[in-house]
């Protein structure tokens, strides 16, 4: 599973995601919009939004996205139970 969260510097709620995705031992790609302003303009371009964290999960895009989205998301494809 190829797994993106976008994020800006210092948002909490980008944080709880990635704690929950390394408790899970899941590989996943940071791109942090805040360093790299490329990555909003990617962003963007996929969702017409840029807010953090985004995650994208094999091409479905969870804009804007919460631990308890993206854990709905997991157990959709069966990763989690």
């Amino acid at each position: 599973m190829d797994v993106v969260v976008y994020r800006k510097a210092g948002c909490p709620w980008a944080a709880a995601v990635m704690g929950f995705l390394d408790e899970l031992d899941l590989v996943y790609h940071v791109r942090n919009m805040t360093s790299q302003p490329q990555y909003a303009r990617e962003l963007e371009a996929k969702s017409g939004q840029c807010k953090s964290p985004s995650v994208d999960l094999d091409g479905e895009l969870l804009a804007d996205a919460s631990v308890e989205d993206v854990a709905k998301a997991l157990e959709q494809r069966g990763i989690i139970i």
